[in-house]
């Protein structure tokens, strides 16, 4: 059993877009979303026919890497993962209210104070919905 997403990085609701972590090895960490009708900007993306905010998708990716660097390394407990860097972003599908999401965030290397991190999103049919790279950095909290 995994710890809550909340015990692990600083972002509360509404802006904790990562339920669960599913599994995680040495590289990669997957976490789970369940994208919820009753969230309060469906109301305004897309009013009758609403979708999934890309850059909401983007985050649960991100938050999915700190998860993945507060997992793997125990120093950097109570500091702030910064997101730093975000490439090659590629949206292939949408994510319509009430659809359960799969995230995975895999640990490319490490550069200085900077982890090089890729990432994507698959739908519950296991059909990709987003891809990108990214880095993280830690800040201590002051």
């Amino acid at each position: 059993m995994f710890p809550p997403p909340a015990d692990l990085i600083p972002h509360r609701p509404p802006f904790l877009f990562v339920d669960a972590i599913v599994s995680e090895n040495d590289d990669t960490l997957v976490a789970r979303r369940l994208w919820r009708a009753d969230e309060p900007f469906y109301q305004g993306h897309y009013p009758g026919a609403p979708i999934t905010p890309g850059v909401l998708l983007c985050e649960a990716l991100f938050q999915t890497g700190a998860l993945y660097m507060t997992r793997k390394m125990p120093q950097i407990a109570g500091a702030l993962p910064i997101l730093a860097r975000i490439e090659n972003v590629r949206f292939r599908a949408p994510v319509f209210p009430g659809e359960t999401t799969f995230i995975e965030a895999r640990k490319k290397e490490t550069v200085g104070a900077f982890v090089l991190m890729s990432g994507s999103i698959r739908n519950a049919k296991n059909e990709r919905v987003l891809s990108a790279d990214f880095a993280v950095t830690i800040r201590p909290k002051s």
